[in-house]
């Protein structure tokens, strides 16, 4: 993950008018480079989005994936072939330039971290985004839950699991879920908070014990920080928009496009549209 001059906010001050931002603040801070890391707790209560981008002749397979996948790839905004711009998620959004940072692939495994893709854009090119956990974050601390890796200024850990995603044409791989732990009475009233955001995966898939799902190591996320694990916490699992990133991984178009882990695009829909959605 990119190093951020944004990432570590040193006092509540600073994190309250994080989350004040404006979703068009925080983006044109993006594109002048001013924000390079995670979104978790900025502009709040609009939806944030993750990101797939593939050549059009992979479009309509990954479409597919996404519809045999909607808990984890809740489909929020598509763009026409060539356009960079999703107009129904924001008049001035640019997918080429709006998210803190992006994985480039050409054919491999192995990816380019870029925070810019103006130079390598192509005509061909189908932008997918697809609803991020962050959104209902908002949600459950209003309601009076912390959520521990806000208030440690860290990114969300993240862990592929055992558990195998539906398969569409050559799409398939595992499902990546992102975890947030709580004290018993908190972990209850997130679940009831996140399940009113279906376009943002909605309520948990797993509660408590990660080797159920193929965690060996909690503490060792495979994307995002070190999770804030206190005596007692429960662990709850959400499924996770870097699931994707596994099923391009899989098929291995000759370039496709991804945001990095934690580092979503931020658009000027309130994220009470995701509530009851599906």
């Amino acid at each position: 993950m990119n190093a951020s001059k944004s990432a570590t906010l040193s006092d509540d001050t600073a994190y309250e008018s994080a989350s004040a931002m404006t979703p068009l603040a925080l983006r044109t801070a993006i594109r002048r480079g001013e924000h390079t890391g995670p979104t978790t707790g900025y502009a709040s209560g609009y939806l944030q989005g993750n990101l797939a981008i593939l050549p059009n002749s992979y479009a309509d397979e990954f479409l597919q994936f996404c519809a045999k996948n909607s808990k984890s790839c809740p489909l929020i905004g598509m763009s026409e072939p060539g356009s960079p711009f999703i107009p129904a998620l924001g008049k001035d959004l640019d997918i080429r330039t709006d998210l803190p940072g992006y994985r480039v692939f050409r054919g491999s495994a192995d990816y380019t971290s870029v925070s810019d893709l103006t130079d390598i854009w192509r005509d061909d090119l189908v932008t997918f985004v697809l609803g991020c956990s962050f959104s209902f974050e908002a949600a459950i601390t209003r309601g009076g839950v912390r959520l521990r890796h806000m208030d440690a200024r860290r990114n969300v850990p993240m862990y592929v699991t055992n558990i195998q995603t539906a398969a569409a044409g050559r799409f398939h791989g595992p499902l990546v879920v992102s975890m947030r732990s709580f004290a018993a009475s908190d972990a209850i009233r997130a679940i009831l908070y996140s399940d009113r955001y279906r376009l943002a995966h909605g309520a948990p898939v797993h509660i408590g014990d990660p080797a159920q799902i193929g965690i060996t190591d909690i503490m060792k996320p495979d994307f995002g920080n070190e999770p804030v694990i206190e005596e007692g916490d429960i662990p709850v699992f959400w499924a996770c928009g870097v699931t994707p990133q596994m099923a391009i991984r899989n098929v291995m178009p000759e370039f496709a496009i991804t945001h990095e882990p934690g580092l979503m695009l931020v658009t000027d829909v309130l994220a009470e549209a995701a509530e009851f959605s599906l």
